[in-house]
């Protein structure tokens, strides 16, 4: 699981180890990052270990090494080798939170159709998010799918995640604050230019900048750097002034904590044909979502909050200096924006029940 899957499965993973207390549960990865969140969420009540490369004999080894009672898939990776070796085994193996876009489902077709087939029909069932994932899924020979809706509507925010954002806030001295999260190369020079307009119109505004990538923290804060905004870093605990110009949150596992803090939220991934990212986050916190044009990975949700004007999207850079100047001039829509958003994540929770009773373990 990446890090993103890790926190959709938090939920899920706690309510396993309550039904099943008897169990040892193994959290696998494929990233660092992914790593040590698990160990910070869970630490010693579960074991972590990275997943082999998917080839054959690797598999082999890691199956004879772990010997695993049932497998869970989140969200849509199909590893071919894995998959067929469980089934061999007779290893039950569930894919949850399932999706599968427009464009991957293009990709798939035309990637052996016949292995995708024969691959999907080794999941004992499959948990779709929506009927557009069932059916594409459908089209590609999955067998034994439930639409049980989105795993990540039923994510956790504890009190103290508010309680954090409040004490961070009140070091903000009562600035208009936007957050521009999960951003990728090619965004952040946009976002700057735009951070630097809207600053003409509300000098004192300042920008949470959160990238995607941990990796890529060192260079955002030197590119901030060399367009001369005063940037403060997250992970050094740095003083923020009046002064500072953009808060670089290169942290990880504080992304709701941050939106919880801004007065509006851009998505990224979106001015850049990536896909987008999860905007259940910043709604379930009650913010204003603005989002680029490129959404394809989550079409479902992006139309959805689009149609109760929970969100809106941007096609150009001048278009979202105007709705960030909007919004951040305009509270009483940033509030009625985010009561809307609040409410759909409210109003589509259950996927967790629902999946615990697909799933038994015997």
């Amino acid at each position: 699981m990446s890090f993103g899957e890790i926190q959709a499965s938090v939920p899920l993973i706690k309510a396993l180890q309550l039904k099943y207390p008897s169990f040892d549960f193994l959290i696998t990865t494929m990233t660092p990052t992914g790593a040590q969140r698990s160990k910070e969420l869970f630490g010693e009540t579960i074991t972590h270990l990275y997943l082999p490369y998917d080839l054959w004999h690797a598999v082999f080894l890691f199956l004879n090494k772990t010997k695993p009672t049932i497998g869970i898939i989140i969200e849509t990776e199909l590893w071919f080798n894995l998959f067929h070796a469980c089934k061999k085994r007779h290893i039950p193996l569930f894919l949850i939170n399932a999706r599968l876009s427009e464009k991957s489902f293009q990709k798939y077709q035309k990637f052996i159709p016949n292995l995708i087939k024969q691959t999907l029909q080794c999941l004992t069932h499959i948990a779709a998010q929506t009927i557009d994932d069932k059916r594409r899924l459908e089209n590609l020979g999955a067998k034994n799918i439930t639409i049980t809706g989105n795993l990540k509507f039923d994510v956790e925010i504890d009190k103290y995640t508010f309680e954090k954002a409040e004490e961070l806030k009140r070091n903000f001295e009562n600035r208009k604050i936007w957050i521009a999260a999960s951003t990728h190369e090619g965004e952040e020079t946009i976002l700057l230019n735009v951070h630097r307009q809207i600053k003409q119109k509300i000098p004192n505004v300042l920008l949470i900048l959160v990238p995607r990538h941990p990796e890529r923290f060192n260079q955002i804060f030197q590119l901030c750097e060399q367009r001369e905004f005063k940037t403060s870093r997250r992970s050094l605990s740095q003083k923020i002034s009046i002064k500072t110009d953009i808060y670089l949150g290169d942290t990880m596992g504080e992304l709701l904590m941050l939106y919880a803090v801004a007065d509006v939220a851009f998505v990224g991934g979106s001015l850049i044909c990536r896909g987008g990212h999860n905007l259940i986050e910043p709604a379930a916190v009650g913010k204003p979502i603005l989002t680029g044009q490129f959404m394809f990975n989550f079409a479902d949700i992006t139309k959805r909050l689009l149609e109760i004007n929970a969100a809106e999207q941007i096609f150009d850079e001048q278009q979202l200096i105007e709705k960030v100047l909007f919004l951040l001039e305009n509270p009483t829509q940033c509030k009625i924006m985010g009561e809307k958003g609040k409410a759909f994540v409210e109003q589509n929770r259950g996927a967790l029940e629902r999946v615990l009773d697909l799933i038994e373990i015997r």
